[in-house]
């Protein structure tokens, strides 16, 4: 049967609402000498108990895979709402995963070209086959925009234009160029010089529409033994803060390799010399449209930050299930009421959890959270008014909820010795040679017995109005 019309029939059948083609001899004549999509294996319960836009996905994926070359091609053309549906309510990451395995190398090639933002961003694909997409999705969008900024279209669709397209740009700086913030004028921090590692960053996550997301990542997903990921709050853009954020991770990146080797060092006498040392991983995500001044008291926000943050994370984990890697949380002030909410929402659990400025969530304990062996860390640094508002809830630094303390005020290193420097106000808790950023670190590499702790000072906190 020639492709177009095995697309055709395919198409019907999608549209039809049904879940799978019918088998041979049935009475839908020509359909029935189709071959039959190899079932996916469905992790979790039966699809008839899961919601309905789950089984649409999975029987998404399905038909998707009895399409061959241009049969791809022209259902994604035909169809760009169905793979808008599709990332907007995904399947089960672990089906994804064996989605994609189970396709040949020209199935998966054809989607890549002709999906590239559905590739690009469902979790459960491999992160190296995700970046090659989300790479060229960037920069087709960023040549697109110029020849519309060039065009003789009207002063508001240029305007708009300028506006995605310094967004966009922000993301190709922060991945391997150089230019500076758009805001400061001070360089900005990039992937390729913000970490002395050499492998390529990943582009993880792409949204080239309105504020944009992002996820850029240090490291390799696929093989490294500890895998951070730095999940922000309020007020951060892509067009702003995307370089500033890499900037961050690569820091804790470099901070992470030199704990490593440090420790490596101190048991030299029982690692051979030729054994290969423990690798990192760390993700500047932002994964989810943070909010502004205008929604910031809003839960809706965090709601999609917690869904992104776990189906990234269960993503890893579907991926690594044999080899699974040592995961932290490392989230800032509304970003930790979206960890938080899916570290009690979602059935996963990761090993650590290091909240900094959190107003809070609906958890009101440790025990409440999938970390394992209640490895969650909380600090406050003088003069943040976000801390003990508990304005979502349960206040993550009461003693009652049995979190430890993490470190912010500055302090000298126990370890190594040397100055650390405090975190004052809500944004310093990720600048360079703070005692924050060393605990970070720590914690990432499973070394949270040396987390040095303590509180602010009284006459220095700043306390918010209770919601």
């Amino acid at each position: 049967m020639h492709e177009i019309s095995r697309y055709s029939l395919v198409q019907s059948w999608v549209a039809s609402g049904r879940d799978v083609l019918p088998s041979e001899g049935s009475p839908a004549g020509l359909l029935g000498i189709l071959p039959m999509a190899p079932p996916i294996p469905v992790i979790g319960p039966a699809p008839v108990t899961q919601p309905n836009e789950l089984v649409k996905g999975i029987r998404l994926l399905q038909q998707l895979s009895l399409l061959k070359g241009s049969g791809i091609s022209e259902y994604v053309t035909a169809h760009p709402d169905a793979i808008n549906t599709l990332l907007a309510s995904p399947p089960p990451t672990r089906d994804v995963t064996l989605w994609w395995s189970a396709l040949d190398a020209q199935s998966q090639s054809a989607l890549r070209h002709s999906a590239p933002q559905l590739v690009g961003n469902l979790e459960g694909v491999p992160f190296r086959v995700r970046d090659v997409a989300n790479r060229g999705m960037l920069d087709s969008t960023i040549r697109d925009l110029d020849r519309l900024i060039g065009s003789d279209a009207g002063r508001s669709v240029v305007e708009n234009a300028r506006q995605q397209l310094k967004m966009l740009r922000s993301i190709s700086v922060a991945l391997d160029g150089t230019g500076e913030n758009v805001v400061t004028g001070k360089p900005l921090p990039t992937a390729a010089v913000a970490s002395a590692d050499k492998l390529r960053p990943t582009l993880l996550t792409l949204d080239v529409t309105g504020q944009g997301r992002a996820a850029i990542v240090l490291g390799d997903l696929a093989t490294a033994d500890y895998v951070s990921f730095l999940v922000p709050g309020m007020f951060f853009t892509i067009e702003n803060q995307m370089g500033d954020w890499v900037g961050a991770a690569g820091r804790l990146y470099d901070q992470q390799l030199s704990w490593l080797d440090y420790f490596d060092s101190a048991n030299a006498s029982t690692v051979g010399d030729d054994a290969a040392g423990p690798s990192v991983a760390t993700v500047a995500w932002i994964g989810y449209h943070t909010p502004n001044l205008t929604n910031v008291g809003g839960i809706q926000n965090a709601d999609e930050g917690r869904d992104a943050l776990a189906s990234a994370i269960m993503g890893l984990q579907s991926i690594r299930t044999h080899d699974e890697p040592y995961v932290t949380v490392i989230a800032h002030s509304y970003g930790s009421t979206a960890a938080l909410m899916a570290l009690t929402e979602y059935d996963f659990e990761v090993d650590a959890l290091a909240m900094v400025g959190s107003p809070g969530s609906p958890a009101k304990s440790v025990a409440e959270l999938h970390v394992r062996n209640g490895n969650v860390f909380v600090g406050e640094a003088a003069w943040d008014p976000i801390p003990n508002s508990s304005y979502f809830g349960s206040d993550p630094g009461s003693a009652s909820y049995g979190a430890r303390a993490l470190g912010v005020t500055g302090n000298s290193d126990s370890l190594v010795g040397g100055a650390l420097l405090a975190s004052t106000g809500h944004n310093e808790y990720f600048s360079p040679g703070t005692e924050s950023m060393r605990n970070f670190a720590l914690i990432s590499i499973g070394k949270g017995q040396f987390v040095s702790g303590g509180e602010p000072p009284i006459s220095a906190r700043a306390v918010a109005p209770r919601r």
